[in-house]
């Protein structure tokens, strides 16, 4: 196990856990090993979770039946997407608006619980998310729509998503593109933004003082916990390297292999074990 603690002291409390989703419990589709025994451990001590995910594109039902295919049973409740985080932020906004939606099922799903009514005439917001087939002429819309006037809201700022081939353009491309256009930035929902975290944990009724999140990504996991005032731990079965984190000028609680490390520890992840 690689273990680094920070220079704060973390006192014993019951803690509360937000878990990135690809790159912490899963890979490529794969189950991260032990997983599924770091979240029995979590159930069976009642401690309170939820797995985030920026990916816009899928509903918590779908996700879980796509986990379930790796060996992981989480229920939809205990499942965060940017897509739930951006629904929720636009109805705290502008109840019961309207928008001009770009994306899947998971995003407009999310939109439509909350009371908005998706239009291509005259939108408060264009809102932006992840699709497998972005359309040149939905694009084109959207640059429309907000040079007449309609913000511009984006699920998450991800310029690329994994596929079998390889990469391909994602979420915050897409953004980039519709902004150059416009000359209008986006207003980026999803991680690292620590709108993110905070709409999690009014989900859960957790405090920030007593939660923790584990990611693989400094720049967007590590990076929006600890601006949400987190403890975070950075796992190394994603993006991130040990080596990386010194590039960056802010730095996780701890770091460790995997959440295997967690095994046995649950209720005290900072303790000495």
């Amino acid at each position: 196990m690689i273990e680094k603690r920070g220079h704060e002291k973390v006192t014993e409390r019951r803690w509360t856990y937000l878990s990135d989703m690809d790159g912490v419990l899963v890979r490529e589709e794969q189950l991260v090993p032990r997983a599924e025994e770091f979240l029995a451990e979590l159930r069976r001590n009642e401690i309170d979770f939820l797995v985030l995910t920026n990916n816009s594109i899928y509903t918590p039902r779908d996700l879980r039946a796509r986990l379930l295919r790796t060996g992981l049973d989480i229920p939809e409740e205990s499942i965060w997407t940017s897509a739930l985080a951006t629904a929720r932020f636009l109805d705290s906004q502008r109840p019961n608006g309207t928008a001009f939606v770009i994306g899947e099922a998971g995003l407009t799903t999310a939109l439509h619980e909350v009371g908005y009514v998706l239009t291509e005439r005259d939108p408060d917001y264009v809102v932006l998310g992840e699709t497998r087939t972005y359309s040149f002429s939905a694009i084109t819309n959207a640059i429309r729509l907000i040079e007449r006037g309609a913000k511009f809201i984006a699920t998450n700022p991800d310029a690329t998503g994994p596929s079998v081939e390889g990469s391909m353009p994602a979420t915050g491309s897409v953004a980039a593109l519709i902004e150059k256009a416009t000359g209008r930035s986006p207003y980026y929902v999803g991680k690292p933004n620590p709108l993110m975290m905070r709409s999690a944990l009014r989900r859960l009724g957790a405090h920030s003082e007593s939660t923790l999140m584990i990611g693989d990504r400094m720049d967007t996991d590590v990076h929006s916990g600890i601006e949400a005032g987190l403890q975070t731990i950075l796992v190394l079965t994603g993006i991130s390297t040990e080596e990386s984190v010194d590039r960056y000028p802010y730095r996780p609680t701890m770091v460790l292999d995997s959440v295997a490390d967690l095994i046995g520890r649950t209720e005290d992840p900072f303790g000495q074990g």
